[in-house]
Order: C-alpha cells, then sequence, then structure tokens
C-alpha cells in the first residue's frame, strides 16, 4: 500500500486569480481596498464562514518579518499591528481552523515566508531554521476607517456582511456536528433555528450563549467533543493528524479529506445520509506534510480496503487503478457503526 504524502499542513488547491481589488483565493475573496500607507492601528475583519488564524508579513528594504497566529472569529475584528506602520509592503497568510477539514483558503502570492506551527515571531522570515516552513503570503493595501484605524477584509465570493458572515460561520459548525441546517448561505429560517436549538440542548448550553464574545470558541469545543451519534476522531498522539472518511451507498464509495486534527483534539468528519458504511483512514504527519515514520514504519491508522486519496483536498468516487491515474491508494478500516456512533480514537504503539 503506498501511504499519502502531504506536502504540506494545509494542502492548497487551485490557483486563484485577480479581479481589481478582489483577490480571489480558491473561491475565497480578500477585500483589499487601496489607500497609501498604513498610519495607525491595523485591523483584520473577518467576513467568512470559517474561524480563520491569520499570519502577517511586513517588508520593507532591509528585511521581512512574520508574525502569527491571529485567531479571527466570523464578524470579528483583530488588531494585527499597533502604530504607525510605515513598511514598503503588508504580508497575508491565512488558514482556517482544523475543524473544516483541508484548507477552504487556497492561497496565492509571490513572497513564499516562513511561519511556525504555534504563535511565532519570524525577524528574517524569507529563511527558515528548524520547525519553520515556507508558505506563499500575498500582499494586501488596506484602507483608513473612519476610526482613523487601516483596516482589511477576509470575505468568500458570497460576500456576505457581518450578521450573514456569523450565521453562516454556525450553519457550517452544525453541519459538521451532524445537525441539517443546510445550505450554508447566511440566511436565517426556522431549519437553521432548529438545528441550532437541538445541538445546544444536546451539549447542555444555553439558548444565550450565541450572544457571547466567546460563542464561537465555545461551540467548537462542544463540536470537537466525542459524541454518542455519528463518527469522531480523537488524536491522542503528540503529532499532527491527517485523516480521510469514506462513505459507501450500496452503489459507489466516495473518499474525501483531508482533515486536520491537532494533538489532543477531536473531529467530526461531515458525513452525509446515511451510508451503509464509513470507512477510515488517518496517518501521523510532521509539520511538513510527510509521514511520521515508528520503527521505519508508518504511523496510519487504517484497514484493507483500498481507496484512492491524492495530497491535497479531495473526492474521489472511482477507486480502480489509482495509481497509474497519479492518485495514491491507502488502506481504509470500515467502522463499527451498529451502536449509532462511534469514537476512533489515534494512539502511538
Amino acid at each position: 500500500m503506498d501511504a499519502p504524502h502531504h506536502t504540506s499542513s494545509w494542502p492548497g488547491s487551485s490557483r486563484p486569480s485577480t479581479f481589481g481589488g478582489l483577490l480571489l483565493l480558491g473561491g475565497v475573496l480578500l477585500l483589499s481596498l487601496f489607500t497609501t500607507a498604513a498610519r495607525a492601528d491595523l485591523k483584520l475583519c473577518n467576513r467568512m464562514s470559517y474561524v480563520v488564524e491569520a499570519a502577517i508579513g511586513i517588508d520593507d528594504r532591509s528585511a521581512t518579518a512574520t508574525r502569527g497566529w491571529f485567531r479571527i472569529d466570523p464578524a470579528q475584528c483583530r488588531v494585527v499591528v499597533q502604530g504607525t506602520l510605515t513598511a514598503d509592503r503588508i504580508l497575508l497568510h491565512a488558514r482556517a481552523l482544523s475543524i473544516y477539514g483541508a484548507s477552504p483558503v487556497a492561497q496565492n502570492g509571490t513572497d513564499n515566508l516562513c511561519i511556525a506551527p504555534d504563535n511565532f515571531v519570524i525577524a528574517a522570515a524569507r529563511q527558515c531554521r528548524a520547525g519553520q516552513s515556507q508558505v506563499p503570503f500575498t500582499m494586501i493595501k488596506p484602507t483608513q476607517t473612519d476610526d482613523g484605524n487601516m483596516v482589511a477584509y477576509l470575505a468568500e465570493d458570497s460576500e456576505y456582511d457581518d450578521e450573514q458572515a456569523k450565521l453562516a460561520a454556525i450553519q457550517r459548525l452544525l453541519v459538521i456536528a451532524g445537525y441539517d441546517a443546510a445550505p450554508i448561505d447566511g440566511v436565517d429560517g426556522p431549519k437553521t433555528q432548529s438545528a441550532l436549538s437541538s445541538f445546544l440542548k444536546s451539549r447542555g448550553l444555553a439558548a444565550d450563549v450565541v450572544s457571547t464574545p466567546n460563542f464561537f470558541e465555545t461551540m467548537i469545543a462542544a463540536v470537537q467533543a466525542p459524541s454518542a451519534t455519528g463518527l469522531t476522531w480523537c488524536n491522542d498522539t503528540s503529532y499532527k493528524v491527517m485523516a480521510s472518511v469514506a462513505t459507501d451507498d450500496g452503489k459507489g464509495v466516495v473518499s474525501r479529506g483531508w482533515y486536520r486534527i491537532e494533538p489532543g483534539k477531536c473531529l467530526r468528519p461531515d458525513v452525509v445520509g446515511q451510508p451503509r458504511q464509513i470507512l477510515s483512514f488517518a496517518e501521523a504527519v510532521d509539520d511538513s506534510g510527510r509521514a511520521i515514520k515508528l520503527n521505519d514504519k508508518p504511523l496510519n491508522w487504517g484497514g484493507v480496503r483500498l481507496l484512492c486519496t491524492r495530497e491535497s483536498k479531495f473526492e474521489i468516487r472511482e477507486h480502480s487503478d489509482c495509481n497509474t491515474r497519479g492518485l495514491t491508494s491507502a488502506g481504509y478500516a470500515i467502522v463499527d457503526m451498529s451502536g449509532g456512533g462511534k469514537t476512533l480514537r489515534f494512539a502511538t504503539p
């Protein structure tokens, strides 16, 4: 069996294009509003249906520095630079949290700069050291707002306002948790409210938690907690784990990935419908996306059912001749869902 190889901790997808002041990033728009220079605090505002983490780059003639990660919830803003900023260029790299699976935020930029897995400040960011990796950064040109600050927006092609972004983000997490809140469109209605009410009740959360400042942190923790229904993955190792789920409806098999599961965290893949079988494959990887090996054997969790995968985000419906089609085969295990729910715990032998 050929084990999947992940080229980065967050696989990319299609090449983006630029349209005037809107930078299309694989279906995600970065609204970059143009002025001459930043002269006050720089804020990033999130109008996406994802909780994101951002890293910024400050580039001038003498050096390029990077700093991250700044977590920004939907419909929220965060100051990422305080005071007057005189750099030649401001650069941005953004990623969604691992709970959303493979990255919905594809990146494209001419500057490949260094980042680290956890919070970091890198003074010389064009030459990476041990534990650091290069990712593409995109130049942004923020605009000055009425309060004197500089601001740039992260947005999707749906162009949500703040209220719609928050609601779409709630819908997205409800779907991941196994509740029917689709379509994810930022439009409120009885279906979304019923799903939200059922979710909060099942997790023992009060209805007014939605209006609290840390609501998304609370909701994500509740989504990641093992559940009595559906499939839950829990990473009990010290490594990052990339996982894939497959469903068999009796007519065909669909495999999807990758879902990133951080050490000590749990995650529920979004399984649609009532498939006859659910299958799972997972592999521990390092910060560069390479498979972790123990005693020269890849650290993974699967079975004997060979299905196709690829390095980046995928949904594959045909599973014959994986290698000749430029894909990779991996051994999936059938998950016993007879009890209504199953938690798979990934542990180091």
